[in-house]
């Protein structure tokens, strides 16, 4: 599942990265295995509202489109 799929409250592992701006997601500490916490979406989608590593973050939906991730407990 991506990112922008993931419901509000929930809180995901990320699996891979799928492309996009991926020095960008590793210099803003998104990692493989990083867990994120979606907490607001905006009415559209966009932006979206994230917490991981102990600070929020807001991404653009497609931007959301590029992280694959896994429920937390997932292998």
């Amino acid at each position: 599942m991506r990112l922008d799929e993931v419901p509000v409250g929930s809180t995901v592992r990320v699996r891979k990265l799928c492309g996009g701006p991926i020095l960008k997601f590793m210099e803003m500490g998104v990692l493989p295995g990083t867990e994120v916490r979606v907490l607001k979406k905006a009415p559209l989608g966009d932006p979206i509202e994230v917490e991981l590593r102990g600070y929020r973050l807001s991404l653009r939906k497609e931007e959301a489109e590029c992280l694959e991730v896994v429920p937390c407990g997932s292998p």
